[in-house]
C-alpha cells in the first residue's frame, strides 16, 4: 500500500528535525548542510504524504457515518469533496517518489553536427540551432556558441554551444539522437524532396571534483585555425585539438584567438565528454535504468523526422506526430513534443519502480 512506502519518509523527515536541534550537530557545519539538504530533498514528498493520509482518514471516518441518521448526509457530501483528491494527490506522489536524474538541474553542452545529405544537412544544424535558441529564449535561458565549422554553402558542418539555465538538461536530454529532415533544398529544381540528417548530442557540463583526467592521459596539438574552404584565418597556432588517450575521445577548438583560451574551452568539453561516456557505460551495465530513458540517447539512433512538404515532425519513440513542424521550428515550441516525452518516460519510471 502506498501509505506504507510513505511512513519511512515521513519519520526520517522529523528525526532529521530532531537531529538539527541537537547541540553536537549545530556545532558540525558539514553534516548540518548535509542534513539541511537531505531534508530539503524530501520536504515535498513528506508535506503530499502527510495531505494524502490525512485524506485517507477523513474518507474512512466519513464512510463509518454513512448509516448515522444524523451526521449520514453531511457524511456523504465530505466524500464527495474528498474521493476526487485520492486519484490526484498519488499521481503527484508517485512522481515524487522517482529517483531524480542528478544531471537535471545542469547546464549543457549542445553539439549539433551534419550527418548524410551534405550541404543541405549542414544548413539544417543552423535551423535546429535557430529553433533550439528560441526555445531557450522562451525558457529564459543563456546559449553561446563554443565552436563552431562552417559549411562550404552555409549552414554548420559542427556547431557546439553551452546552454545554462534552470533545468536545462532535463528538458534536452531527450534531443540526444539523429534527427532526420524531408524537405526540397533550395538547390533542387526538379522539386524533389531530399532526405539528410544530423546528430544531437546533450552533454550535461561537469565540476571538476566529478571526472578526474591526468595530465599524461591527454595528447595535445596546435596548429592553425582555418575557414570555410580551408583558408588559414590567423599566422599562429592558436587552433587546439586534446585526445584523452584512454577513451580516444577528440576534442578541437579554433574559435578563440588565443590558443590558451581554445585549450580552457576544449578541456572542459573533454571532462564533459569523458564523464558522459563512463557515465553511459555504467548505464549500459544496468539494463533496468537504460529502459526508464526514452530511446538510448544513442547518437545513431533515429529519433525523429522533420517532413517540409506535410508540416510534420514525428517522434519515433513514443509514436507522436505533429503537423506544426513550422511552429515548433520558427517559434521554438519545442514543449509540443518535450512535454509528452516526459509523461512518457514518467509513467515507465513508475511502471518499473512497481508504484
Amino acid at each position: 500500500m502506498l501509505i506504507e512506502k510513505l511512513k519511512p519518509f515521513i519519520q526520517r523527515y522529523e528525526e532529521i528535525n530532531q537531529l538539527l536541534s541537537s547541540p553536537e550537530i549545530a556545532s558540525d557545519v558539514k553534516k548540518m548542510t548535509a542534513l539541511s539538504k537531505e531534508q530539503a530533498s524530501i520536504a515535498t514528498l513528506v508535506e503530499k504524504a502527510k495531505e494524502y493520509i490525512s485524506v485517507i482518514e477523513a474518507i474512512n471516518e466519513n464512510k463509518e457515518l454513512l448509516g448515522d441518521s444524523e451526521l449520514g448526509e453531511l457524511a456523504k457530501e465530505e466524500l464527495a469533496e474528498l474521493e476526487p483528491k485520492v486519484p490526484i494527490l498519488e499521481e503527484e506522489i508517485k512522481l515524487l517518489l522517482l529517483p531524480k536524474d542528478p544531471n537535471d538541474d545542469k547546464n549543457i553542452y549542445l553539439e549539433l553536427r551534419a550527418g548524410a545529405g551534405g550541404d543541405e544537412s549542414a544548413l539544417f544544424v543552423e535551423d535546429m540551432f535557430k529553433m533550439y535558441l528560441r526555445f531557450a529564449e522562451r525558457q529564459g535561458w543563456k546559449v553561446e556558441i563554443i565552436s563552431s565549422s562552417e559549411g562550404s554553402a552555409g549552414g554548420f558542418k559542427e556547431l557546439i554551444v553551452m546552454v545554462k539555465g534552470e533545468g536545462v538538461y532535463s528538458k534536452l536530454k531527450y534531443e540526444a539522437g539523429t534527427h532526420r529532415v524531408q524537405r526540397v533544398p533550395e538547390t533542387e529544381t526538379q522539386g524533389r524532396v531530399h532526405t539528410s540528417a544530423i546528430t544531437v548530442a546533450v552533454i550535461p557540463e561537469v565540476e571538476d571534483v566529478e571526472v578526474d583526467i591526468k595530465p599524461n592521459e591527454i595528447k595535445m596539438d596546435v596548429y592553425r585555425s582555418s575557414g570555410c574552404g580551408g583558408q588559414s584565418v590567423n599566422t599562429t597556432d592558436s587552433a587546439v585539438r586534446l585526445t584523452h588517450i584512454p577513451t580516444g575521445i577528440v576534442v578541437a577548438i579554433q574559435d578563440e584567438k588565443s590558443q590558451h583560451k581554445n585549450r580552457e574551452k576544449a578541456m572542459k568539453i573533454l571532462k564533459a565528454r569523458v564523464h558522459e561516456a563512463l557515465m553511459r557505460e555504467q548505464l549500459d551495465e544496468t539494463s533496468a535504468q537504460r529502459k526508464l530513458q526514452v530511446g538510448s540517447g544513442d547518437r545513431s539512433e533515429k529519433i525523429r523526422t522533420y517532413n517540409y512538404p506535410q508540416n510534420r515532425i514525428t517522434d519515433h519513440r513514443i509514436g507522436l506526430t505533429l503537423y506544426s513542424l513550422d511552429d515548433i521550428m520558427n517559434n521554438g515550441t519545442l514543449e509540443q513534443i518535450i512535454e509528452p516525452l516526459i509523461a512518457h518516460a514518467q509513467a515507465e519510471a513508475i511502471k518499473e519502480a512497481g508504484l
